[in-house]
């Protein structure tokens, strides 16, 4: 008789999730699915308040990308504003943007992700985590906290927090940047972009000593949605573009735009929605976003260091970059442009200036904010009434974008790695870490206290109870 493997919680990853598979009754996975069982309610418990408060309420969404809430719902209220902030503001955005770019992917590659590749999938899961990264390579570990660190100090020294700031408001900024703590920010990037290069080393050398488990693991062709100007890589401003899995130019839009491109469809094992292009239809006009997606959207960088990265990238496929597993290199090629792109911004002339804000509004009653969030295209569109009371919340959460994909992956590597005849921790890990490979970030749906223990229920198709296996 047929099992359901089930997984619960799903490790290492910001947020719950948890993974059930299907055994048929020749004890083969049959498919897979990842569940997002949390209720968010932004969108809802947002309506009656008044639009200006939006962007200190967004980040409380998420601990870990409050930045990108933030912003999106700054720029979503100069719309609703009907305001233009000045050149200087736009660029303290961004580089407060580039702060949460840099913090978050060395987060998750440094210490989420490359337990796995370090030690393998398979060690035992009492050092398969940051404490296990220390033991094994303690400088590593050393660099991936001060490179953190350094993104988390870019933002603080901008904003004033690490998180939930209230810095960013409809038409700029409310603090300008002063020259010491710029001059702070420039001082330290040499020595984060060696560490940087570091992790890309390490990625890369993985990479190519595990081909054979990187052409298996995921693998497999979508489209790709991301911002870009031009054909460069863009994470704070600019059109959203979208590629096919052969790498031609599906469609190119004003993110403002984006009901007109992106609809939403629900599935009855999930409360997070499957976004997809309009045109195409479900399921072929889903998308992947997020470092793989940008990157493969993408045609240069406009600094040069992450760019030369780019072009090797590139250069692993005649098309665009398919299996999941090059999501790790991506997001730290990414990071380099990060650390790159805040050097740029440090030393444009504007950057000190005190022309912060543009405080003339016009209440349009609709404005949509986009940006590039380290998880993928982020929307927030508000509507208000004539008095900038908020009537109506649409939110797209990157992660959001990125749902079919998870549930394609888990599924290919329930699929592939899992044996439930002799089932081993190891195999279950394979099946995390495929989602591992997204950085989803379902804190943006759920917080949750106390602890986590992984549980895996096997069942038979009638729902007894087999057998239980428990890590704390």
């Amino acid at each position: 008789m047929g099992q359901k493997l089930t997984i619960d919680p799903v490790t290492r990853i910001e947020g719950h999730a948890r993974v059930t598979i299907q055994v048929d009754d020749d004890g083969k996975v049959e498919q897979a699915f990842m569940h997002v069982d949390q209720f968010r309610g932004f969108e809802k418990f947002s309506e009656g308040r008044m639009y200006y408060e939006m962007p200190v309420i967004t980040p409380r969404i998420c601990g870990i990308c409050p930045v990108s809430h933030h912003l999106a719902s700054a720029k979503a209220a100069d719309r609703v504003a009907g305001v233009e902030p000045p050149r200087p503001a736009h660029l303290l955005r961004e580089l407060l943007h580039m702060g949460q770019i840099i913090q978050s992917h060395s987060l998750h590659f440094f210490h989420l992700a490359s337990p796995d590749l370090l030690l393998g999938f398979d060690a035992d899961p009492a050092i398969r985590n940051v404490v296990g990264l220390i033991e094994t390579d303690p400088a590593l570990a050393v660099k991936a906290v001060k490179l953190r660190k350094y993104g988390q100090e870019i933002i603080r020294r901008l904003s004033g927090r690490r998180i939930h700031m209230h810095w960013a408001v409809p038409g700029g900024v409310s603090a300008p940047l002063v020259a010491a703590e710029r001059d702070w920010i420039l001082s330290q990037a040499d020595e984060m972009l060696g560490y940087v290069q570091d992790g890309i080393s390490v990625a890369k050398a993985w990479l190519a000593e595990n081909q054979d488990v990187v052409d298996t693991f995921a693998n497999f062709p979508s489209n790709y949605l991301g911002m870009n100007r031009d054909g460069s890589l863009e994470l704070y401003e600019g059109p959203v573009r979208m590629k096919d899995s052969e790498g031609n130019l599906v469609v190119e839009f004003n993110a403002c735009d984006y009901l007109d491109h992106i609809s939403e469809r629900v599935e009855d094992w999930s409360y997070l929605k499957f976004p997809y292009y309009k045109e195409m239809g479900y399921p072929d006009g889903t998308y992947r976003v997020a470092p793989l997606g940008r990157l493969n959207v993408a045609e240069r960088i406009d600094t040069p260091l992450a760019n030369q990265e780019l072009q090797e990238y590139k250069a692993l496929a005649e098309g665009p970059v398919e299996p999941s597993l090059y999501f790790h290199y991506a997001r730290l090629i990414e990071d380099l442009y990060g650390i790159e792109r805040a050097v740029e911004l440090c030393e444009d002339a504007d950057i000190l200036s005190h022309d912060i804000r543009e405080t003339r509004l016009e209440i349009t009653g609709e404005g949509v904010g986009c940006i590039e969030a380290p998880r993928g295209t982020l929307w927030h569109h508000y509507w208000t009434d004539d008095h900038g009371v908020i009537t109506k919340v649409n939110l797209i959460v990157a992660t959001g974008n990125n749902n079919w994909a998870m549930n394609k992956s888990v599924d290919m590597v329930a699929k592939t790695f899992v044996d439930p005849t002799n089932l081993t921790e190891g195999m279950l890990n394979r099946v995390e870490a495929a989602i591992r490979c997204y950085d989803p970030c379902l804190s943006c749906s759920t917080h949750a206290l106390g602890q986590m223990p992984l549980v895996v229920r096997v069942e038979n198709q009638t729902g007894d109870l087999l057998t239980t296996r428990t890590r704390d």
